[in-house]
């Protein structure tokens, strides 16, 4: 086996026709050409969640992992990273220089499954469509500065912003900004089940096991016009219940690749252990994983127990013991590869220390123990999981300023009780929309933010619109340093670690560091199978 590390890519300022039905499907090592790739990602419709693959809902890593296959946005993530690039749009570009107008012509060719041109109503309606129903999981907000949308014959599309955003182009990037067809989709209400109708470079089937997707066969689409280059015709998707079943798949040759979310064993294992055949390879990425708070819970209400557990909270020792060389610590949301990074809650609470936590709590007239319960998702971030709330709880508890429990739940049953603020304290981890600190802030700060949370800061929510403004986002600097510091001093989320990212495929498979850009999305089709690129 050979291990690979790839130096993560600088980044760029400070940016650094589908179908999907239920049966049998083709793929696998004795089932013809297809690559096929495994994942711990779970597919699941719920009563809490019956529309996971619309754009206008989907906000999660492994439903874009789908979605970025089959559907098409204006603009997206190139190969290396860096500013996004044209693929449904033959050109975008800001008309003003406060950047509060943009706009898009549309690629000749485009053509939805039914052969349906795809004009810039179309694409307007897709948008509109996403703020309209204004879904719960946060996803409108990242277009919510959009004011009105303005057409110009079938190819032209202007976005006219309420207020000034040069990471407007970013947002365009994302599934949220998908185009699809009016046809197949309703305007006002959320398409459920796991059926997706776009322009992307694949089409797809899917298999379902009850509720949930156990794999997709994601076909070349010969309709497709874009920027992206497809290196293969056929890739499978397939999902594990966890990442031993993932690894004796790869192992065995059922798959060919596996991906987010290894085990820090295997990757230990992996890279110490070489296994004859296979390679694991380190790409560069962006995870950060940390604590949120219900802050109208009176468990955690008063500010002072959550600064008490950020004081005391040792995340050398959590990275240490559950994860190794695969993670660092975290003293801020904006994990330390971004610029306008800032150590904030280093700065403000030091080396972990019981007497400071102590002190913070006899100063806010607060008993202790403090009993609380930490709840985290089971099947949704890997198996480290579960060792890493282990630790939390037995530092904490090990102060005897704290009582604390944990409580484990799957991700179709957390999601939605963390949005209805069930919990008041849980774990979360994110994986960035696009590498700004923008998307560090804004999905944890703004309004309508996709934790829900209650804690708001108006100076944060003023200071976040103001760095929009910056084109050169070096600019932008002051303003994050200001938020960081914010968050530090209110503690309405608490960063622990932020993670690396790894790969592990068979040697004849290539390609395989570019599958996963620095936001975990899944390229699939830059896998080719005996020769290179």
């Amino acid at each position: 086996m050979n291990r690979k590390t790839l130096v993560p890519l600088a980044m760029i300022g400070l940016l650094a026709p589908v179908l999907v039905a239920c049966g049998s499907t083709d793929g696998g090592s004795g089932g013809g050409d297809a690559i096929v790739v495994g994942t711990t990602d779970q597919f699941a419709a719920t009563a809490d969640s019956p529309a996971p693959l619309d754009p206008a809902y989907a906000y999660d890593t492994g439903a874009w992992n789908v979605l970025r296959q089959t559907v098409q946005t204006l603009m997206h993530p190139p190969r290396g990273g860096g500013e996004p690039v044209p693929d449904a749009a033959e050109s975008c570009v800001f008309t003003d220089t406060a950047s509060e107008s943009y706009r898009c012509k549309l690629r000749s060719g485009l053509k939805f499954a039914d052969g349906t041109p795809v004009t810039a109503e179309d694409v307007k309606f897709s948008i509109q469509r996403v703020l309209d129903i204004d879904a719960d999981n946060g996803t409108a907000a990242l277009l919510s500065n959009i004011d009105t949308i303005e057409t110009k014959g079938d190819d032209e599309v202007i976005f006219h912003l309420s207020t000034p955003d040069a990471t407007f182009p970013y947002k365009l990037s994302t599934p949220v900004a998908a185009i699809v067809s009016p046809k197949q989709y309703d305007g006002k209400k959320l398409r459920e089940g796991f059926e997706v109708e776009g322009t992307g470079p694949y089409t797809m089937k899917s298999e379902t096991d009850g509720d949930r997707v156990s794999r997709v066969v994601f076909t070349k689409n010969p309709n497709y016009k874009g920027d992206i280059k497809l290196r293969n015709d056929r890739v499978e998707l397939r999902s594990f219940p966890d990442a031993e079943a993932m690894g004796k798949a790869l192992e065995s040759g059922e798959i060919d690749m596996m991906t987010r979310a290894m085990s820090p064993e295997q990757i230990k294992e992996l890279s110490t252990a070489p296994k004859e055949g296979i390679t694991l390879t380190e790409v560069p990425g962006l995870e950060i994983r940390y604590l949120a708070f219900n802050t109208k819970d009176p468990s955690v209400k008063n500010k002072a127990v959550r600064q008490a557990m950020a004081a005391v909270i040792d995340r050398g020792q959590i990275v240490g013991q559950v994860y190794g060389s695969t993670a660092e610590p975290l003293y801020s949301l904006i994990p330390s590869s971004i610029a306008a990074h800032t150590n904030s809650f280093y700065n403000k609470y030091g080396e972990p220390s019981r007497k400071k936590a102590a002190a913070l709590l006899n100063d806010a007239g607060i008993d202790t123990p403090v009993e609380l319960e930490l709840n985290y998702t089971t099947d949704h971030y890997g198996a480290g999981t579960a060792k890493e709330f282990e630790a939390l709880r037995d530092q904490l508890n090990a102060t005897g300023l704290f009582d604390v429990t944990i409580k484990g739940t799957e991700w179709a049953e957390f999601r939605p009780a963390q949005k209805r603020g069930d919990y008041a304290v849980y774990g979360l981890g994110w994986f960035p929309d696009f590498p700004d600190p923008d998307n560090y802030t804004a999905p944890f700060l703004d309004k309508g933010n996709f934790l829900n949370s209650p804690y708001v800061s108006e100076e944060a929510r003023s200071l976040i619109p103001q760095s929009r403004r910056e084109a050169d986002r070096t600019a932008a600097s002051p303003a994050f340093k200001r938020i960081q510091e914010i968050v530090a001093n209110d503690v309405p989320v608490l960063p622990l670690w932020q993670g690396k990212q790894y790969v592990a495929a068979h040697d004849d498979i290539t390609g395989v560091e570019w599958a996963l850009n620095t936001s975990s999305d899944l390229q699939l089709w830059e896998l080719a199978r005996g020769s290179g690129v």
